[in-house]
């Protein structure tokens, strides 16, 4: 059951002290046997690959308490997926996708008290974490590698319902290179856009958007987030490139969006197109839609909605996938995973 002595409905979005986290150890070309470890804190070489030559992928995902009491983990087996594709793109050896599955459950189950209760809003985020460890001062992966899960309770990103937020377009920036790594998930994605998104952040915008790093003429995606716009008919709209991050929110979404019959594109758009969109998301993980009702660039501000206002299909689709993981809506796609404690 969850833990009495915690203020469930006042969690933000940060990093808490649990019982444990999970780690395993890969070296002599296999992965070793899971190890429960209380310490938040860890002990590597100086040389460590990812250190010096970024060898590090992470994935982002929650833990439910629905409202029959079960937990669940959303679509453990999608992260798992692209976790698997980026650790290949950066020469580490991949995690099994069924090993990462079992160590999502036993360290959820092990950390069962933190999961907050139905009806607060609140979640157990999990951050897994593949690194090079061991040590590497030539350009060449490493030798050893390590993974691990941290998880955290987390409360409801906005308090009250969805809250729209402005955007500005900084095309002194860019996130990803054409043929980078803007598709899979390391930390060098997040540390290009650092200095935009302070910069963006003091000037007033609580993100950016970014555009293709070629031509500047193609939207791509928010800092943290994939973009998507609803037009004036229903139709879904949410780019395809090679620089974007393939998104298991976005994913969702787009099924979501089919299933209540709704028209799913996913193509190139262009900035001019913006214009054109009933409603404009940035969805991820963390709030699963963001609604967008004004975005800047230079002289040139586009408003796609009052300050205040919340789409129909925005919510309509924040819901559903609300309701899929605390179990108020059917999971026909059997998204959620159940862990056995």
């Amino acid at each position: 059951m969850p833990r009495n002595d915690i203020e469930w409905t006042k969690l933000g979005f940060g990093f808490s002290d649990v019982n444990c986290h999970i780690r395993y150890t890969w070296k002599d070309g296999a992965w070793g046997e899971a190890e429960f470890v209380k310490d938040p804190y860890i002990t590597m070489h100086i040389g460590a690959s990812c250190l010096h030559y970024g060898q590090e992928c992470f994935e982002g995902m929650k833990a439910f308490r629905q409202k029959s009491g079960k937990v669940v983990i959303f679509r453990p087996d999608e992260n798992a997926k692209r976790m698997f594709r980026t650790a290949v793109r950066c020469v580490m050896p991949p995690v099994p996708e069924q090993m990462f599955i079992d160590a999502c459950d036993k360290v959820v189950a092990a950390n069962e008290e933190f999961v907050p209760p139905y009806g607060t809003g609140g979640s157990l985020y999990l951050r897994p974490l593949l690194i090079g460890t061991g040590p590497q001062i030539g350009v060449a992966p490493a030798k050893e590698y390590t993974f691990m899960i941290m998880v955290m309770p987390v409360g409801a990103y906005y308090k009250g319902g969805l809250k729209p937020v402005r955007a500005v377009i900084l095309d002194d920036w860019d996130r990803a290179a054409p043929n980078g790594m803007g598709d899979v998930k390391v930390g060098g994605n997040y540390a290009a856009s650092l200095f935009a998104h302070e910069k963006a952040k003091h000037d007033g915008w609580p993100v950016e958007l970014y555009l293709d790093a070629k031509t500047h003429t193609y939207v791509e995606e928010f800092s943290t987030s994939n973009f998507l716009g609803i037009k004036p008919d229903g139709t879904y709209v949410t780019p395809d490139s090679h620089s974007v991050l393939p998104s298991v929110t976005n994913m969702s979404l787009k099924q979501c969006a089919a299933d209540l019959g709704w028209k799913v594109e996913c193509r190139p758009v262009p900035y001019e197109e913006i214009k054109t969109f009933a409603e404009v998301a940035a969805c991820g993980t963390a709030v699963v839609v963001t609604p967008v009702w004004e975005i800047t660039r230079g002289d040139e501000v586009i408003k796609i909605s009052e300050p205040d206002a919340v789409g129909p299909h925005l919510q309509k689709l924040f819901d559903t996938v609300q309701g899929i993981q605390y179990g108020v809506v059917e999971d026909v796609h059997g998204w959620c995973h159940e862990v056995k404690l």
